[in-house]
């Protein structure tokens, strides 16, 4: 008898998931760099560009796919209503935030993050396979579009200065000064504070999520907590992603994303920025 997967937890450590290898709706992504991916992944571990992840043109390429290329892309890789999606990547988790975040819009809250991404499976001394998985098509359609994790530059012009709103920026601390600037203009959103998006990562534990508790006690210090709206941005929602996700693993109802991010913002001539070092 086909095993279905169980009702799996948000954050996945490997051994959970190397229980469930083979089950049925089980959906493997791996969003690691193709040349990674095609040393070791997870066995039934299918592989997919985190390029396409994006849509935009320059000077801002983060926004969301339209409908039809999300239908199109989540069809290609076999996503099913029943699927369970787990996410991974080489990289601390900020291309698998940006995918779950993606099926959170489409509608699809069946997945979870392997925490730590394929670095955490190698060093867990799990299998790997090295042969490419081709999926299964499917025809995936959306249903009724989840907007509640997004925002766009009108809601965040209009709501950035309102007290129960909290602006988290991901990027560099450079970024954030306005010492490094992708964009004509430099600095961050008025009112934002910084916590990068590396720095919920364990170096010392292959890149896994630090400690939940401890990230709700840095951020809270920050004025990041779960009783507001919590706003996450970096230069394209990449980045920021991971800090949606980790918002989503302490159990804040209302964290969002806002994918035009500094790209979108540091290139429009009427948003406002500020400079000021913390």
């Amino acid at each position: 008898m086909t095993r279905q997967p169980s009702d799996m937890p948000l954050l996945l450590e490997p051994e959970q998931l190397n229980a469930h290898l083979g089950d049925a709706g089980l959906l493997i992504v791996d969003l690691s760099k193709a040349q990674i991916y095609q040393q070791a992944h997870i066995p039934g571990a299918i592989h997919l560009d985190f390029r396409r992840l994006q849509h935009g043109a320059p000077p801002v390429s983060g926004l969301i796919p339209p409908p039809d290329e999300l239908e199109a892309l989540f069809s290609e890789i076999g996503l099913t209503p029943d699927s369970h999606v787990v996410a991974c990547d080489d990289e601390g988790g900020g291309w698998a935030a940006r995918l779950l975040w993606l099926l959170e819009i489409a509608g699809h809250h069946r997945y979870s993050y392997l925490n730590g991404g394929i670095h955490a499976w190698l060093a867990s001394g799990l299998p790997t396979d090295s042969q490419p998985v081709s999926p299964a098509p499917s025809q995936y359609r959306m249903g009724t579009i989840n907007l509640q994790p997004v925002v766009d530059i009108d809601y965040v012009f209009k709501r950035h200065a309102d007290a129960d709103v909290v602006l988290w920026d991901a990027r560099s601390l450079e970024e954030y000064e306005g010492t490094l600037a992708y964009a004509p203009k430099s600095g961050h959103i008025p009112g934002a504070v910084h916590f990068e998006w590396t720095d919920a990562m364990d170096k010392s534990r292959n890149l896994r999520l630090r400690e939940p508790e401890t990230l709700r006690s840095e951020l809270a210090a920050l004025g990041i907590t779960g009783d507001k709206e919590v706003i996450a941005y970096c230069q394209t929602h990449h980045r920021s992603s991971l800090a949606w996700l980790v918002g989503r693993v302490l159990g804040f109802d209302n964290i969002r994303g806002y994918p035009g991010s500094w790209s979108e913002w540091g290139n429009h001539p009427d948003t406002p920025a500020e400079k000021e070092i913390r």
